[in-house]
């Protein structure tokens, strides 16, 4: 091989994940090299600055929803600075019957909101006084009927699961897709006493970091990667590598790879994989197939996103986060992003930039339409949903995802044991990245300090 090329820690991924292991393994002063098939880093993170907009044609935002998030940009010492989404424009809106109502934030408004049956309000009003559930894999669709009824299910949860999964309430195992949920009822019984309860818990300082707010970076997302990736050393990361394959050998790993068309051949006692779990069979040949099969069977679901940037907004008022759209309505999007009404500059002053999602596990059908005609059913929506008459974008994009979003269904338990257990044949081997531990950015980032300090425990 031309070239031969050693480290303490060889990553598979340059997306979120791996930049962030390695941005922290290298300050522990670890020597890392990263091996990325693309021709960037970032992974599915790349932010689009055109005609005075800026958007994201993967992930939008994250949610401060573990500490680690807000540690990073500290550690990053003001080069890359976290931006919290405006709270001026928090408020959430769901769909119903022809027009946009405020999704409740509290009792009160859950009381007095059309977007719930009477039943199910007394339903809700009842809920701290419901048995706790028992069934460990029960789905989030049964956990929700039972708890706070079908009205809730059909116009709370179903719209939320679609923005995060694009999935189907039904098939999510609530304690792998939402386990802050589903802890919540184990400990306290109740999500409504739970929810009380924890307002009032002591916390530490690093704890109130976790602020659950919704954030980005400014200038966008890829802002962070970018400087991830300056603070790794682009010396150290290898891109437009291809036919990449790991090799167990008797004190580590030799990984087969070309880069930029040239053979080259890295050995490491540590292989961190961040990969689609469709990915993994070629990766290591050497890992039986009947023991990835649990991994490898993992269900994505493919997503389309449409950028809409207007100079000039004429629409409805957008001072929300976005409408999201339950399955119920028979619309064609499942819902939309307001991003410049919570994010800075990601529109010219007096316009707007939209995020509209479609497809999802239920409508895989609309993957197969052609960019015109995903064009029409867009402009008919923005039309008839927002009120913008002959929509005429200055900025219309459009972004594919067929394997988008892993789904945390009722298999996820037999994939975390079987990596479980590869990682204890092979040690030194971690299989990271959405495959496990959520699928969000602050999950994303929570993971690679995690892998950091297992690392930090193995003898190299």
């Amino acid at each position: 091989m031309n070239h031969k090329i050693t480290a303490d820690v060889i990553i598979i991924g340059a997306g979120l994940t791996g930049l962030t292991a390695a941005f922290y393994l290298k300050k522990q002063g670890f020597d890392v090299a990263i091996i990325e098939k693309n021709d960037r880093t970032g992974g599915v993170v790349k932010t689009f600055r055109e005609d005075g907009f800026v958007y994201e044609c993967g992930p939008n935002t994250g949610v401060l929803s573990h500490p680690e998030v807000a540690e990073l940009f500290e550690e990053l010492d003001g080069h890359c600075k976290l931006e919290v989404a405006n709270p001026e424009a928090k408020k959430r809106l769901i769909w119903k019957s022809g027009r946009w109502h405020a999704l409740p934030s509290g009792l009160l408004s859950a009381a007095t909101t059309p977007l719930f049956t009477p039943g199910d309000k007394l339903r809700i009003l009842w809920e701290p006084f419901r048995r706790k559930g028992s069934e460990k894999f029960e789905t989030l669709e049964n956990l929700v009927l039972r708890r706070l009824g079908k009205s809730f299910l059909e116009y709370a949860v179903d719209p939320f699961i679609s923005g995060i999964y694009a999935g189907d309430p039904a098939r999510l195992v609530t304690r792998y897709a939402l386990p802050k949920l589903y802890a919540l009822e184990q400990k306290y019984g109740s999500f409504i006493i739970g929810a009380f309860k924890k307002s009032f818990e002591p916390k530490d300082e690093r704890t109130k970091k976790a602020t659950k707010e919704v954030f980005s970076a400014e200038n966008g997302l890829s802002s962070l990667t970018d400087e991830l990736t300056r603070e790794i050393g682009s010396e150290r990361i290898y891109l437009n590598t291809e036919g990449t394959v790991v090799h167990p050998e008797k004190k580590g790993f030799l990984v087969s790879t070309r880069i930029k068309g040239e053979p080259a051949g890295l050995t490491s006692p540590v292989i961190v994989s961040t990969v689609d779990a469709g990915l993994l069979p070629s990766l290591f040949p050497f890992v039986p197939a009947v023991d990835l099969s649990p991994v490898t069977d993992l269900e994505y679901t493919g997503v389309i996103q449409v950028i809409m940037g207007f100079r000039e907004w004429k629409g409805m008022d957008l001072r929300a986060f976005g409408g999201l759209v339950p399955s119920r309505e028979k619309r064609n999007i499942l819902g939309v992003l307001f991003t410049s009404s919570f994010l800075k500059d990601r529109a010219p002053a007096g316009g707007a930039l939209l995020s509209v999602f479609i497809g999802g596990y239920r409508r895989p059908d609309l993957a197969k339409l052609s960019d015109s005609a995903i064009k029409d059913l867009v402009f008919r929506e923005v039309d008839n949903m927002l009120g913008v008459t002959d929509p005429d974008p200055e900025i219309f994009r459009i972004f594919r995802y067929k394997r988008a979003i892993p789904q945390y269904g009722i298999s996820t338990g037999q994939r975390l044991e079987a990596i479980d257990r590869i990682q204890e044949k092979f040690k030194g081997l971690h299989i990271a990245g959405a495959v496990r531990d959520g699928i969000g950015m602050a999950d994303r980032i929570r993971q690679a300090r995690t892998i950091v300090a297992e690392i930090k425990g193995e003898d190299l």
